[in-house]
Formats: structure tokens, C-alpha cells, sequence
């Protein structure tokens, strides 16, 4: 699993001229899924999302996570994430998680943050053609790859 954490100042997603859902400070989890992507990856992220140190303390210094600031989360599947661009310009997808293996991983990966938080996450639709609008605070983004765990 890759993602991409953006420490944003509010953002949302809407799907058919619809906001599905919107968030002030917090979290912003783009989340790509591979085919070999197991339940050890999703352990390995939320609790590394959860415990990440990135948002200011009263001294200005990225020392607190998202618990201690009361952030929000919002969780937006994104096989892109696994483009690989190594031939040619058209990037090719073949890591990328299919439907049948992503959408259940994503599921669980959902309820297993929205439990280690104690309270819902934002979701987009897995699949659906989504318009994710952001306010990057900082900026801060930061690229996770439960692979390279080094």
C-alpha cells in the first residue's frame, strides 16, 4: 500500500456535483492498494498515520499528531499511485490492486483507522470519477509505502 498524507486546513470530495464529504484541519489520505497488499499493511499504516508527528505545538514545531490537534480525516482511494513510468509516456497500472481485491482492503482499511481514531473518517467512492479539492496547510505531504518500511 502507498499513500499520500497532505496536512490540510480543510478539504473534500464531491461526486456528481455532490460534496460527499468535507473536513476543516486535518488529514487528507490519498491511498493506493496492490495486488499482494494484505491486513499486515493496513496495521502497519494506520498506525504509522495515527502516530505521525506533523502538526504544530504552541511553539510552532511539527510535534503533535492528529488525535492531539482533534483533526479530521478524509480517506480517498487512488490506484494512480501505482503508476509505473519507467517505459514509454503512457504510465501503466499492472500493480495496482483490481476492484475485487482493492475495495475489500479498503474497507477494512477505513474501519481499522476509523476505529484506532475512535471516530468516522471521510471516505470518497471507491471507483466513482471524484473531484478531491484541498487546502495543503504548511505545505506538508508526506509519501508512505508499506513496502519500504526501512
Amino acid at each position: 500500500m502507498r499513500i499520500v498524507i497532505q496536512r490540510v486546513s480543510e478539504a473534500s470530495v464531491t461526486i456528481d456535483n455532490e460534496i460527499r464529504y468535507a473536513i476543516t484541519k486535518g488529514l487528507l489520505v490519498l491511498l493506493g492498494i496492490e495486488e499482494d497488499d494484505t491486513g499486515e499493511d493496513i496495521d502497519w499504516l494506520v498506525k504509522k498515520i495515527m502516530g505521525l508527528r506533523i502538526f504544530n505545538d504552541h511553539e510552532g514545531v511539527m510535534n503533535l499528531n492528529i488525535e492531539q490537534i482533534a483533526g479530521e480525516l478524509l480517506v480517498i482511494s487512488q490506484f494512480t499511485l501505482h503508476a509505473s513510468t519507467k517505459k514509454g509516456n503512457r504510465p501503466s497500472y499492472i500493480k495496482a490492486a483490481k476492484p475485487e481485491t482493492a475495495v475489500p482492503l479498503y474497507e477494512k482499511f477505513l474501519d481499522q483507522l476509523s476505529s484506532a481514531y475512535g471516530k468516522p473518517v471521510g471516505r470518497g467512492e471507491f471507483g466513482a470519477d471524484m473531484k478531491v479539492a484541498l487546502v495543503n496547510d504548511g505545505p506538508v505531504t508526506i509519501i508512505i509505502d508499506s513496502k519500504r518500511r526501512d
